[in-house]
């Protein structure tokens, strides 16, 4: 950036010496604030767009982690079922104990499928968030991009219109001036992204 402005002093030097380059150096001045502007702002929406990853990471992890909480639920759920009614097929010499242990395991299996309903909401909540996560880090990456685009459109403004004072041929002046129109333009459309 210290370079830019050291060329820009030394293009208002060279446009005191001849004031009709004045509306040249002018509008090189203010491409180059655009460009330092849709730089930051750029630079911040990557850096949001990465504090959103790394968000979607964690909830997927969450949702994983439930989703293992329920599948461990589950198989407890199945093991008990399975010696409730292995205790109806076995014979057994004290009757009563036998139908207090299948009780026991019954009430186990009815316990941990009560759990998974609450496990099975949550990790469906979790899903839900990772989705809004997930198309929230979309549209930011949206942004970033045109943001990246502007910067473009506006830097090469910049040179192109620098031309104008090499070549003294106004084309150049009016080329960069059209170039970086479309640079406002595209940073500006990062507020209609959707």
């Amino acid at each position: 950036m210290t370079e830019e402005l050291t060329e820009l002093h030394e293009h208002a030097e060279h446009a005191r010496e001849h004031p009709d380059l004045a509306p040249i150096t002018l509008t090189m001045a203010v491409l180059a604030v655009l460009v330092a502007t849709v730089s930051l702002l750029g630079h911040r929406t990557h850096t949001e767009e990465i504090i959103l990853k790394n968000e979607e990471v964690l909830l997927q992890n969450k949702v994983t982690d439930q989703w293992a909480y329920y599948q461990a639920k589950n198989i407890r759920r199945h093991n008990d079922e399975l010696f409730a009614d292995l205790t109806t097929v076995i014979a057994a010499k004290n009757a009563e104990g036998a139908a207090k242990l299948q009780e026991k395991y019954r009430t186990e299996a009815d316990r941990y499928k009560d759990e998974q309903k609450e496990l099975d909401a949550k990790a469906r909540e979790l899903e839900n968030e990772g989705t809004l996560t997930r198309h929230e880090g979309d549209l930011t990456r949206r942004k970033a991009d045109r943001f990246d685009l502007s910067e473009v459109f506006l830097e090469v403004a910049l040179v192109i219109t620098s031309i104008t004072l090499l070549s003294g041929k106004r084309i150049f002046w009016r080329l960069g001036l059209l170039i970086g129109t479309a640079g406002v333009f595209v940073a500006a459309s990062v507020w209609i992204v959707r």
